[in-house]
Order: structure tokens, then C-alpha cells, then sequence
């Protein structure tokens, strides 16, 4: 299949070193015992950004596999596959 293009992957790059920032982040609010408060909207960043990094994968996804395999008249396997995809993603 493929793979993201040079710019969008940078982006995401990016995206990625930030949650892990704020994964850290975290892991220092629960060892010094911060307010759970204060926890759970780290944790809803945390969420939020992982989800809008994957709605941006799905976007490619859906904008290049998946269009060019409908054009090829290949599309019942990737549209089962997003499908798939998509179930586990909205659990």
C-alpha cells in the first residue's frame, strides 16, 4: 500500500513527539501525585491528539489506497479492511 508522502509524515512526526511529551508529562503529574483533576486533562490531551493524528492517517488513507483501489476496481478488499479499521478506532 502507501506510504504517507514526505511533508505529512514530518507533520505527524512532530504530532507524535508532543504526545510523548505529554505522556511524560503525565507519568511526572502521577509520581508526584498532582491533583487527579489536573491528570485527567492531560490525559484528555493526551486523547485528543493521538485522535487527531489518526483521523489525519485515515484522511490519507482513505484520500490514496483506498480511492486508487476503487479506481482499480479493487475496492471491496480495502473498504472491508476501513472498515475494520474504523470499528476499532470509534470503540
Amino acid at each position: 500500500m502507501n506510504s504517507l508522502c514526505e511533508l505529512d509524515r514530518k507533520d505527524l512526526i512532530t504530532r507524535l513527539k508532543r504526545i510523548e511529551g505529554q505522556v511524560r508529562g503525565l507519568q511526572r503529574m502521577v509520581d508526584e501525585e498532582k491533583y487527579c483533576v489536573d491528570i485527567l486533562h492531560q490525559i484528555n490531551a493526551v486523547q485528543g491528539g493521538l485522535k487527531k493524528v489518526g483521523i489525519k492517517i485515515l484522511d490519507k488513507h482513505v484520500h490514496g489506497c483506498v480511492q486508487r483501489a476503487v479506481k482499480n476496481e479493487e475496492g471491496d478488499e480495502v473498504i472491508d479492511e476501513l472498515m475494520e479499521v474504523l470499528a476499532k478506532f470509534t470503540d
